[in-house]
C-alpha cells in the first residue's frame, strides 16, 4: 500500500504542499544569517495531506548531497513519502530513499543531490514537503548537507505532530445478523476535522466479503441505501472487486468541499439482505480517506441468517 500510494503521490504537481494546480512553491527562507544550513518543517503533518518543508543554505554547494534522517514514533518511516520542487521541471519529484533495514522500522533517509552558489547574502531555498500515510504519532527530521568539499553542515532537529479527523461507527452491534429479505440495519459512519487543516476532500467506502460452499457473496445480494438530507434515501451500487469476489462502495459526499476544521461529515447508512443471497459470514467494513490515502478502517462483519 505504501509503494502505491507512494507512486500515486508522485504523480501531479502543486502550488503549495496539498493546496492546488500545477504551479511554483512560495519562496521561503528558513534561519536566520549565521546559520550555514537551516531547515523548516510544519508543526503539523495530518495522514493524506502535504506538510511543508524548506531547507536554506548559506554557503555554496557544488555536487554535494542533502540527507534528511527521520525519526517516527506511531508509525513506520517506510510510510513516509518526502519529495522537493524542482525549479527547472516545475515539478514536485520524490527523493531517494536509503534503506535502513528491518531492525529499525522506527528510522529512515532521504537525500537528493544538489549544488547551489548561496552566501549569507544570497541564501538558496529549496522547497520540500512531506506525507504520512499511515497512522497518527510524531515525526523528527534532522537535515545534513555535505557541500562536495568535505565539509558537512548540519541543521537542529525539527518536529511535528501527524494527526488525523477523528472517526467513528455507531449503531452497528458486536455479532450482528441480517436475515435474507428481511429489515435493513441502520448504523452511521461520523468523520470530525480535528486536525489544524482543511482536508480538500474526503473518500468514504463500504466494502463486503463472503463466501461458503463454493458461492462468493455479489452485489446483487446486498442492498446498501445512504440517507442524503433533502433527497432521503439512495441506492449506493456495489461494484465487484478485482481478482477477489468481494465488491465496493463510494459513499455519496455529505460535506461541503473542503472539510474545514472543527467540520463533521456524517453517512447514515443501511444494509439489507436479498431474499436468495447465500447463507454466509460476511466480512464487512467502511473505510476514510483523502486522495490515494485511507486515514480510518473499520470492520463491520455479519451473518447472514435463513430467519
Amino acid at each position: 500500500m505504501a509503494a502505491a500510494t507512494r507512486t500515486n503521490a508522485a504523480v501531479g504537481a502543486e502550488t503549495a504542499p496539498g493546496t492546488g494546480p500545477t504551479g511554483s512553491p512560495a519562496p521561503a527562507v528558513t534561519g536566520d544569517a549565521a546559520q550555514q544550513l537551516a531547515y523548516n518543517l510544519a508543526p503539523e503533518a495530518p495522514i493524506g495531506l502535504w506538510a511543508s518543508s524548506n531547507l536554506t543554505l548559506r554557503t555554496p554547494v557544488s555536487k554535494g548531497t542533502v540527507r534528511l534522517d527521520v525519526t517516527t514514533q506511531g508509525f513506520i518511516a517506510a510510510s513516509l513519502l518526502m519529495q522537493r520542487y524542482d525549479e527547472k521541471s516545475h515539478r514536485w519529484v520524490d527523493l531517494d530513499v536509503q534503506p535502513t533495514g528491518t531492525e529499525q522500522p522506527d528510522k529512515g533517509a532521504f537525500s537528493f543531490p544538489l549544488s547551489v552558489a548561496a552566501s549569507p547574502d544570497h541564501p538558496a531555498t529549496v522547497a520540500l514537503r512531506v506525507q504520512a500515510i499511515d497512522r497518527p504519532g510524531r515525526l523528527a527530521v534532522t537535515a545534513s548537507v555535505n557541500d562536495g568539499h568535505g565539509h558537512t553542515y548540519r541543521a537542529p532537529t525539527r518536529n511535528t505532530v501527524v494527526d488525523r479527523p477523528t472517526t467513528t461507527v455507531t449503531g452497528w452491534p458486536r455479532g450482528a445478523s441480517l436475515v435474507r429479505g428481511g429489515a435493513a440495519k441502520e448504523f452511521e459512519l461520523t468523520v470530525k476535522n480535528t486536525t489544524k487543516r482543511a482536508y480538500p476532500a474526503l473518500n468514504a467506502e463500504y466494502f463486503a466479503y463472503g463466501q461458503s460452499d463454493g458461492r462468493a457473496l455479489t452485489p446483487k445480494d446486498l442492498v446498501l441505501q445512504q440517507y442524503v438530507p433533502g433527497q432521503g434515501w439512495q441506492r449506493v451500487s456495489l461494484v465487484p472487486g478485482g481478482c477477489d469476489p468481494g465488491m465496493g462502495a463510494e459513499l455519496i459526499p455529505t460535506a461541503k468541499k473542503p472539510l474545514a476544521p472543527g467540520a463533521t461529515a456524517v453517512y447514515r447508512m443501511r444494509v439489507a439482505v436479498a431474499g436468495d443471497a447465500p447463507l454466509v459470514n460476511v466480512e464487512a467494513g467502511v473505510s476514510v480517506g483523502a486522495g490515494n490515502t485511507s486515514f480510518y478502517y473499520q470492520n463491520l462483519p455479519f451473518k447472514i441468517r435463513a430467519k
